[in-house]
């Protein structure tokens, strides 16, 4: 029998292989000449950054960089309390470096548990090698869900249909036949066979696109690329501001050299965020070691952003809700069919597929192959018809001892069926108890025809029962604790769909999606009214995501299974299975190895603590930014000393920022991710810090008009730095809101730290502050309060005024 050509609206058909006649592959002495050659799959696909490029990241940066020279210009000039800050910066520094490459570490481990190991003949036995192990010519076996990882032409094909959706953007599987090209970054929907090797490291087509999917990144998010607008607009502001007060403090003023380069650097240190970039890359560090430790695999950094911000998340029912695994629990034979034939055909069915999924493996475990299947007795398999998750159903046709061919099919009854059929009836029953039922049916027509399902005469239902993950129930209960909307979209049959729903209590519509509207508004709408899909082809679940994203919904959509990748890779975040295909998690950019759908909450809170507090505390770094850059500029205007030295400027950022927001930007933080993080931001920053800043000048100028003598200029900067103090804390005390007793404690260690270097001589000293008389010290305290209860005043109207 030829192999039949699957032209326009025919289904691939593959006869089978004489045995004995499939290639052996290559030699074990040819596979060591090539690796010798150097012809070997060396794309160094890395899940992590290299030591090198962590060490550079974090040490080359622009802020990095103008701290830098201003530390070294420090040390000739000043005190080393002045260049404190420097020690600060070497400090946080070493801290991200060493949080990254823990980061990296976990990473590491963990890509190579969920490595794709492919199966490739070598001296005519298959064996599974990584995929740098793969070398020219070599023979890749491949089958359903198995991802194409080097090119390659087609050696063997049986019913093989490979996508090639990710590479070319067409949407309908190509069928493969022996001698044509296979693509790397493709994979296959249905069939088996295997391709040779003639392309392999950075020649392969998708080489470089893998490469770059799979690597550690820090950008491409929504948080990061805040961070980087704002410290743009930083730079900027910094530039003038700096520039007049080297202007003012050197030449206008005339003062001591020394004293006045460090008065200049002590005004430009405060100006630069140093922290915000660094506690952004520690915070997203610890939270990919923390997700290592649930064997949660980070493919993609921003992905632990991208799922708190989730609001939808779509579930495909089996592997996600329901285990891989199933079982016959009944064979019902319809019209006076023999129950022992019916299961001989079942098992002949079963053994017919070198792959089967999960269904399949449920029968087969159930009539293990025995006399008269598969070419036993005196039947022998002629051809195959490979199960596809677009049409449903599956088959394959024997030909009897006296020469007939009969023909089977085993799939989905109300695919299999006209609606009118009274088997149907039975099986509405079975579904609504939550059984997922197939059709055994005789094929009227040759496998390779048109339409091979029409005419189809029902000869017995075969009822599976699943098995309910016993995490799942808990799981849908959280993401409805936590206003995330779940939707169940599944291939199976709508009414069983609901009823395993319903048991795991998930309630809502049950919609058939063949019944789905094709308009993409009328299809939004649809989809956002239901909760439960069945029914629903390859293709369909990739424009339900694309409608629900339409609606502005972020969606996050899980899966294990081929009929997964294409709505994996439109949907916002994509979370396969450690157990799923090779192309699922080739494209999803969350992979839980153990297995767990359990795990998604931990994910789920880990971006949200990430996000939440890091927008949480960029509000202090940001109010320091702008106060440092108002103070500068009113000391240009007013042509007087800046108030601060370096020391202090290090110890109020200490206090009242540093410490505070590494403890606040590794706190819990239930709360979902919200958009526009640059807005929420500046709109606190802004106001908080030109009133920090302009209540310091006055008590300044009030301090300044008050004090004479020599020593005037260390009272009047005690004085300031007193107002400023105080300000920043109650800064502080709002951004840790709502309190607890650790946030609560963490305040007043902060203001008992400060407390005690005012009152102990030598820390007085070394950082220059001393209160001097009574009535200042008190000025300062009520101009500090009254900025207090304006700032509260303010931040209130604001969060009215401008809501995000």
């Amino acid at each position: 029998m030829t192999h039949i050509d699957s032209g326009a609206g025919l289904d691939p058909v593959h006869p089978v292989a004489p045995p004995g006649t499939r290639p052996a592959g290559l030699t074990r002495a040819e596979v060591a000449e090539r690796v010798a050659r150097g012809q070997v799959n060396d794309v160094p696909v890395r899940s992590s950054r290299s030591l090198g490029e962590i060490v550079r990241a974090n040490v080359f940066t622009r802020f990095n960089a103008i701290i830098g020279v201003l530390w070294v210009v420090t040390l000739f000039v000043a005190p080393i309390q002045d260049s404190l800050f420097g020690f600060v910066i070497l400090a946080n520094t070493g801290i991200g470096i060493v949080q990254e490459w823990r980061a990296k570490k976990t990473l590491d481990s963990l890509a190579v548990i969920g490595e794709t190991r492919p199966t490739v003949r070598r001296d005519g036995r298959s064996e599974q090698v990584p995929t740098s192990s793969i070398v020219l010519d070599d023979l890749v076996e491949i089958g359903p869900g198995d991802k194409i990882v080097v090119d390659g032409v087609c050696a063997e094909a049986d019913g093989l249909e490979v996508d090639e959706s990710l590479l070319t953007g067409e949407a309908d599987p190509v069928v493969k036949h022996p001698g044509e090209q296979v693509m790397s970054g493709s994979f296959v929907v249905a069939g088996g066979g295997a391709f040779q090797a003639t392309k392999v490291g950075r020649e392969a087509y998708a080489a470089q696109l893998a490469e770059e999917a799979s690597r550690f990144t820090l950008v491409h998010s929504e948080l990061r690329s805040g961070i980087s607008t704002i410290l743009k607009y930083v730079t900027w502001m910094m530039i003038p501001a700096a520039l007049g007060l080297i202007v003012t403090q050197l030449v206008v003023k005339s003062n001591d050299f020394k004293g006045s380069v460090a008065r200049t650097i002590g005004g430009i240190i405060p100006m630069v965020p140093e922290g915000l970039v660094l506690l952004t890359s520690v915070a997203f560090a610890i939270g990919v070691v923390r997700l290592g430790r649930k064997q949660c695999l980070v493919q993609e950094l921003p992905a632990i952003e991208g799922l708190a911000r989730v609001d939808t998340v779509c579930l495909d029912k089996t592997g996600t809700l329901t285990e891989g695994g199933m079982d016959v629990t009944a064979l019902k034979p319809l019209d006076g069919a023999d129950e022992s034939r019916v299961r001989e055909v079942l098992a002949a069915l079963g053994a017919s597929d070198p792959r089967p999924n999960a269904s399949l493996q449920a029968i087969i475990d159930a009539y293990p192959d025995g006399e008269g299947a598969g070419g036993n007795g005196d039947r022998s398999l002629v051809s195959t018809l490979p199960f596809s998750s677009a049409r449903k159903y599956s088959g394959a046709a024997f030909r009897a001892g006296d020469g007939e061919v009969t023909g089977w099919l085993l799939g989905a009854p109300d695919v299999l069926l006209s609606p009118k059929d009274p088997a149907l009836a039975e099986t509405g029953r079975l579904n609504e108890q939550g059984l997922r039922v197939l059709l055994l049916a005789r094929a009227a027509r040759d496998l390779d025809g048109p339409d091979p399902a029409r005419g189809a005469r029902p000869v017995a239902l075969v009822v599976l029962e699943q098995r309910l993950r016993p995490d799942a129930a808990e799981t849908l209960r959280y993401f409805a604790d936590q206003d995330v909307q779940a939707k169940v979209i599944s291939g199976d049959n709508a009414v069983s769909v609901g009823a395993v729903a319903r048991k795991l209590g998930l309630s809502g519509k049950a919609v058939d999606a063949r019944r789905l509207p094709a308009d993409p508004a009328d299809m939004a709408k649809a989809v956002d009214r239901a909760t439960v899909f069945g029914r629903v082809t390859p293709q369909q679940k990739r424009e339900m995501v694309g409608a629900l994203q339409s609606e502005g919904r972020t969606v996050a959509m899980t899966g294990d299974g081929v009929n997964d990748v294409l709505a994996l890779k439109d949907a916002d975040i994509g979370v396969s299975m450690g157990s799923g295909s090779e192309a699922t998690r080739a494209v999803a950019q969350i992979v839980l190895l153990n297995n767990s759908f359990a795990t998604l909450p931990s994910v789920v809170a880990e971006g949200r603590r990430v996000i939440g507090n890091i927008t949480r505390v960029a509000t202090l770094f940001l109010v320091k930014t702008v106060y440092s850059v108002l103070l500068a500029l009113l000391v240009v205007a007013w042509q007087v000393e800046y108030p601060f030295l370096p020391r202090h400027l290090t110890l109020l950022s200490t206090l009242t920022i540093g410490v505070p927001a590494f403890f606040l930007a590794l706190a819990p933080n239930k709360e979902r991710a919200r958009p526009h993080f640059v807005r929420r931001v500046m709109r606190y920053s802004i106001p908080g810090g030109l009133l920090a800043g302009v209540a310091t000048f006055v008590t300044y100028l009030l301090a300044r008009h008050h004090y004479t003598g020599a020593d005037a200029l260390a009272a009047e900067t005690s004085a300031a730095t007193l107002t400023l103090f105080l300000i920043s804390m109650w800064v502080l005390a709002i951004i840790a809101r709502p309190y607890t007793w650790w946030r609560l404690a963490l305040v007043a260690a902060m203001g008992g730290a400060f407390l005690l270097v005012l009152t102990v001589p030598w820390l007085q000293d070394f950082f220059a502050l001393r209160l001097v008389g009574n009535t200042m010290p008190w000025a300062a305290v009520g101009v500090a309060v009254v900025a207090a209860a304006a700032l509260e005043v303010v931040w209130r109207w604001v969060g009215r005024r401008f809501p995000v």
